[in-house]
Order: C-alpha cells, then sequence, then structure tokens
C-alpha cells in the first residue's frame, strides 16, 4: 500500500469517457449555471441563492483544500472539449475512512458520468492511501444517486435516521452506501 502524501497532489484521472481534474478560475461560471437546477439545490448543500459570488468563492476554495489535503476536490469534465459535467468529492483519506460526494449539472445526466467518476476516484484513493472504509450517503428521494453508488461497487448500509439537519432545521435521514477495501 502506498504512503500517505504528506500534501495531496491533484489528480488528472480519465476513463476516456469522463475526466476528473482540478478547478480552475474558469470553471466558476459553468458551476453558477448548473448549481441553479434545483434538483442540486434539492440534494446538495449548497447555499440559496446560488451566486457567481458563491461559484467563484467554492472554485477557489476547492483548489486551495485539494492543494493542502486530504481532501479533494475535482471537475468532472468531457474529457475532449473540457465542457463541466459537475463535481465530485473525497472528505478525508488520511485516516481509515473517507466520503464522497458528487453533483451532476442536468445535461451530464442519465449517461453514466457520475458511476464513471465515483470509480476513478475510488481507485485513485485506494491506490494512494491507506483507507479502509469508503462511504456516501444520500437522500432516502435521491435514487439516482443510490443507483450510482451501486454501480460503483458500494453496497447499501442502512438508513441512519436524523443523520443530518435541512435548510429549516429539520432533521433529515440518509441512506449510507459503503465500499470496504478487502483486507487479506
Amino acid at each position: 500500500m502506498a504512503e500517505p502524501e504528506a500534501i495531496a497532489l491533484t489528480p488528472d484521472l480519465t476513463d476516456g469517457s469522463v475526466r476528473l481534474r482540478g478547478w480552475l478560475l474558469t470553471d466558476a461560471l459553468a458551476v453558477f449555471a448548473a448549481c441553479q437546477d434545483p434538483r442540486i439545490a434539492r440534494f446538495v448543500p449548497i447555499p440559496q441563492p446560488y451566486t457567481m459570488a458563491v461559484a467563484t468563492g467554492y472554485v477557489t476554495f476547492a483548489s486551495e483544500a485539494t492543494a493542502a489535503g486530504p481532501d479533494v476536490h475535482l471537475a468532472i469534465v468531457d474529457p475532449v472539449d473540457d465542457t463541466l459535467l459537475g463535481a465530485i468529492s473525497r472528505h478525508g483519506g488520511d485516516g481509515h475512512r473517507a466520503s464522497f460526494g458528487y453533483w451532476l449539472a442536468p445535461g451530464a445526466r442519465g449517461r453514466g458520468v457520475a458511476t464513471r467518476a465515483m470509480r476513478l476516484l475510488v481507485d485513485w484513493t485506494l491506490a494512494t492511501t491507506d483507507v479502509i472504509r469508503l462511504e456516501l450517503y444520500t437522500d432516502p428521494d435521491n435514487d439516482a444517486s443510490g443507483r450510482v453508488a451501486l454501480r460503483a461497487g458500494f453496497d447499501l448500509e442502512g438508513v441512519r435516521r436524523a443523520w443530518d439537519v435541512g435548510r429549516d432545521g429539520r432533521p433529515i435521514d440518509s441512506v449510507f452506501y459503503v465500499l470496504v477495501r478487502p483486507i487479506g
């Protein structure tokens, strides 16, 4: 197993259909446009209203946080024309557990983009860290995200009641998916 990196290097990963790369300031306009989508606002805890200043702040934060490690925030882009398709993040990676999150722009959905991005980031995480437990959680109403987790090799773990708190301050349940590194 690889030694954990003292300072995270921003990976550039591709499978030929999707590419994961570091964020560029020029991505902010596409992030702003994507985050106007009501599905992203419903299932991802982004500020509302989502302004251009928020998008620029996110791109800057994501680049700086990735450079500092251990969290990794990447743009999901088309490998041919670099069109922004979405975002994917790994939180942690310096201990035994890491969690993942992602969103896709409306035009990128239903094409396997999120599944491919998850597989790339999971494979890279397993190759470059000692993480044992990889997890992600979704809103119980976000069936598409659950299908992505399953197709990316995660197993349904169960529902954690009142795991998070919504924008309105009410508790919300979360469906957890887990992938455990094979030991042996």
